[in-house]
């Protein structure tokens, strides 16, 4: 009978251990606090189909080559789920306006000092969203044939922001990402 109890209590403890939450994996920590002001754009207009443009505003207002928001602040990243979906009819597509090829959000805010690489931007959007988002980039509105040409500065996806929210958005071949 003792037995049949030990039993019955070390599967009762084994039951209450599996339903305990796991804690994520340790994953590899930058040693450095981001600090470098990262460059921010917000929603510009919206479109047909649920389209919206995304973008820096004129102006001071985004700085893609020095960063132009300070990385203490705490901002939305601005996520991208490239599913390579058609443009909605009714946008005007070109390379200062390109078709990102799929659907944007916005995370919840984070410090830019946590941005400490595009792996961690990315990992913030895949943890919110899922595994095939990543951190937009500057150069994701595609244009031309087939949407075979990068543009920049601003571009069109599907989504649903907010106006008047600032988030922060990579740029992979300038020095205004707040790991730079």
């Amino acid at each position: 009978m003792i037995r049949i109890k030990r039993f019955a209590a070390v599967a009762a403890a084994t039951a209450v251990a599996a339903l305990a939450p796991l804690a994520a994996a340790p994953t590899a920590q930058a040693t450095t606090t981001a600090n470098h002001p990262g460059m921010t754009w917000e929603l510009l207009n919206y479109g047909a189909g649920y389209a919206i443009q995304v973008g820096g505003p004129g102006g001071t207002a985004s700085d893609p080559y020095n960063g132009d928001t300070p990385a203490w602040n705490s901002l939305p990243v601005l996520c991208l789920n490239q599913d390579f979906r058609p443009a909605p009819p009714g946008i005007v597509i070109g390379f200062y306006n390109g078709w990102a090829l799929g659907e944007v959000e916005i995370s919840r805010p984070v410090k830019g000092t946590e941005l400490t690489s595009p792996e961690a931007a990315n990992a913030i959007c895949r943890g919110q969203f899922g595994r095939n988002w990543r951190q937009a980039e500057f150069h994701d509105g595609h244009y031309g044939d087939n949407y075979s040409s990068p543009g920049g500065w601003t571009f069109w996806a599907n989504g649903n922001l907010p106006k008047n929210v600032r988030f922060w958005v990579n740029i992979n071949d300038q020095a205004a990402n707040p790991w730079n």
